[in-house]
């Protein structure tokens, strides 16, 4: 088995780093992870609210933290003390249907506060399936009329609101196209469900990893992620993990089942467009292209006889690549061009397609460069909404 073949195989076993799970729940095989594709429900939610205070990071010179070097011991507890305030815990109610009857389960994850008035962001497997949420303050404050706004449909997110507040302290968010193997971290969060914030620090251990886990019969997956050795303990779910500018570039969401230190992040770009939409028009939607590509690797480009090591291979085995009236097609793409930008920023080097269109809101217009016929073309795509 060569070292790429380890390396699936390895990521292959993950389990979610979710909250304690009580009261009658019985786990019948390895700790489980809840990630993709719950397109209805909560998806397209709307509701009518102000989102004040949003804090997004530009990429402009001097505000990118991830280039940030300090004296580490002295920052670590400096980062702790800044974002805690901003780093909620959250308990979960749910019922459980099985063969001996209606089971009560409740469960324990964390979130960060996006907005001043109370938008939260976290995990979606933390929330999925609760008919009551709590949401706990740094401070020990608690929080009851809180409720799901909306889910990402393709990702593993998703935002609360806070009702009635409009003092309260949002995150600052940063860059994660920019992070690099290497780079120090620290993840924040209500490990073990103790609803006390805990601090751990590691390094980037990779970017752009895929993640799969089992849920009973159901195979989970998520792509484009950051690894870190950071601990990523039962609870942490839905936190943040930040650089040593505190800003935040993940949220936590999967640790391996077999290693020790190997924890996931979902970066925190994937969710910018989102973010960006839900703040102009109450929506919580994403943004869509409307291609199936495979992610080029230098294995990929020697199977499909490719002139070029990264990018998105515009290709399906089993019919065309392009979905009908999608922004993609409406553009001009075609099947077996390879999209090498999006925007200014290069497929696989700065992340992938999908991580790359998600810092765009729906309706957003944004440039694609593609090599066709060993021409680089550049085109002009108007993003939809998923699923519309």
């Amino acid at each position: 088995m060569t070292e790429d073949e380890q390396k699936q195989q390895a990521n292959k076993k993950t389990a979610v780093s979710q909250g304690s799970k009580k009261a009658h729940r019985n786990f019948t095989g390895a700790v489980l992870l809840v990630l993709l594709c719950f397109i209805a429900g909560f998806g397209g939610g709307y509701t009518a609210l102000r989102l004040n205070d949003v804090v997004m990071i530009d990429r402009s010179f001097g505000n990118d933290g991830n280039n940030l070097v300090v004296n580490e011991e002295e920052t670590i507890a400096d980062i702790a003390k800044r974002v805690s305030p901003s780093v909620v815990s959250i308990t979960t109610t749910g019922q459980k249907y099985s063969f001996f009857g209606d089971q009560v389960e409740e469960g324990a994850g964390s979130g960060f506060i996006l907005s001043a008035d109370g938008l939260v962001l976290t995990n979606k497997h933390v929330v999925k399936d609760s008919t009551k949420l709590t949401v706990i303050g740094s401070d020990g404050a608690l929080y009851d009329k809180v409720e799901i706004i909306g889910t990402d449909p393709l990702n593993d997110l998703a935002f609360l609101k806070i009702k009635g507040v409009k003092n309260l302290k949002p995150v600052k968010l940063g860059d994660s196209s920019s992070v690099s193997v290497g780079q120090k971290v620290i993840a924040i969060g209500n490990s073990l469900g103790e609803f006390q914030n805990t601090v751990t620090s590691g390094i980037i251990s990779g970017t752009g990893r895929p993640i799969y886990a089992q849920e009973g019969g159901r195979v989970e997956s998520l792509t484009d992620l950051l690894q870190t050795d950071a601990a990523i303990n039962p609870g942490n779910s839905g936190g943040p993990l930040v650089n040593l500018a505190g800003q935040v570039i993940g949220v936590n969401t999967a640790i391996a089942e077999d290693a020790q230190s190997v924890g996931f992040s979902i970066p925190i770009n994937a969710a910018k467009g989102i973010i960006k939409h839900l703040n102009k028009t109450g929506k919580v939607e994403r943004a869509y292209l409307g291609v199936n590509y495979i992610q080029i690797t230098p294995e990929v480009a020697r199977e499909y006889d490719l002139p070029v090591t990264k990018g998105g291979y515009v290709f399906r085995e089993d019919g065309t690549a392009i979905s009908s009236g999608s922004p993609a097609q409406k553009a001009g793409i075609k099947d077996k061009d390879i999209i090498t930008k999006v925007g200014d920023l290069v497929v696989g080097k700065h992340g992938s397609v999908a991580s790359l269109v998600s810092e765009y809101a729906t309706g957003d217009t944004v440039k694609i460069t593609v090599l066709r016929d060993g021409k680089s073309i550049e085109m002009t795509v108007k993003l939809a909404t998923y699923g519309d």
